[in-house]
């Protein structure tokens, strides 16, 4: 029988919450404390699975002493948290963005590194079904040529977030995402931002990314859409794949004017026409168990994490470079790396 692994949750907000049910479901780990500032969110959470609560979560980390934690803190306080949690010990989860600054995320990176531990970021749209199943599809060739990728993230004000924009909390997921499903790097992005209800920060941003292979990108990302969208979709030779990520649904509009050999390899592109709409079946589950296990499987077999600290680090890197770009009002060079 595996190991059971000690679990524990700092900040048990509307995120970490989830975190603290799903150890507490899985098989590998058992759940043995939650820590929040706010000591009735807290209590409410530690009561459910009959755990310790804690509002400082260096008390959690020395009295219960577990194997791994999940970081759900509001992004400014990333750097802090993980700095305390990796040296007591454990191995970190840490919600995206990785930090508030690249600085710290390097940082944070390094102390991984000379600590032996693990640190994995949570970028949890690459364990969504969907978007799995749309990069299976796009490995197998069956767009052809893919010419842009588009992502759309809207939905209503999320009160809670105070501490950034919709940039820096959104955007790495479908920057990442882009990542992800292409396998190719971002070498330069330019965006509009709007603030128009948060205090703060932007709450809106309409960006474009160019790949290195000449892939064109575009996002639109706000918190002030009365309806919540979820969508990617991904335009190239045979056609365009649709994929919703809150009904998990995948669809195939096909260009009736790609001519296709016996072998199915594309022979001529000679214009674009409406053909067949394909819905594919989606095997369900829960994203956030998926990431969760894969994060669980990396600590007991010490292999690697699925979402490295690197990848965290680049979202946040493109993420920075929107912004810059929006408050520059002018195209930001990225380079594809980490500077």
């Amino acid at each position: 029988m595996s190991p059971e692994l000690r679990a524990a949750v700092i900040g048990v907000g509307s995120m970490g919450r989830n975190h603290a049910r799903v150890y507490e479901e899985i098989s590998r780990t058992k759940l043995v404390g939650v820590a929040d500032v706010v000591a009735q969110t807290a209590q409410a959470v530690a009561a459910t699975y009959g755990v310790p609560a804690y509002t400082d979560y260096r008390n959690l980390l020395a009295r219960e002493q577990p194997d791994l934690v999940t970081v759900a803190v509001p992004t400014k306080d990333h750097w802090d948290v993980v700095a305390v949690a990796l040296d007591s010990g454990v191995h970190v989860l840490v919600e995206k963005p990785i930090a508030a600054t690249l600085q710290e995320g390097r940082a944070m990176i390094q102390k991984a590194q000379d600590l032996n531990r693990k640190l994995m970021v949570g970028h949890i749209v690459r364990f969504s079904p969907v978007i799995r199943s749309l990069k299976e599809h796009l490995a197998q060739g069956e767009l052809g040529k893919i010419f842009q990728i588009v992502c759309r993230r809207v939905g209503t004000f999320p009160s809670r977030v105070q501490d950034v924009g919709v940039v820096v909390d959104l955007a790495p997921h479908d920057l990442d995402t882009m990542r992800f499903i292409t396998e190719e790097e971002i070498v330069r992005v330019f965006a509009e931002t709007e603030q128009q209800i948060h205090t703060a920060h932007e709450d809106l941003v309409l960006g474009v990314v160019r790949f290195s292979n000449g892939i064109a990108g575009m996002l639109e990302i706000n918190w002030l859409t009365p309806q919540k969208i979820r969508e990617v979709v991904v335009l190239g030779e045979r056609g365009m794949f649709r994929a919703d990520d809150l009904t998990q649904d995948l669809y195939f509009y096909e260009n009736a004017d790609a001519v296709l050999t016996d072998w199915g390899h594309l022979s001529l592109l000679k214009g674009v026409s409406e053909g067949r709409m394909v819905r594919y079946p989606i095997a369900r589950y829960e994203p956030l168990k998926a990431e969760l296990q894969g994060f669980v499987e990396a600590v007991l077999e010490d292999g690697p994490v699925p979402v490295t600290g690197d990848d965290g680090l680049i979202a946040l890197q493109l993420a920075l470079a929107l912004r810059e770009a929006g408050r520059r009002g002018e195209m930001v060079q990225v380079g594809g790396c980490i500077q």
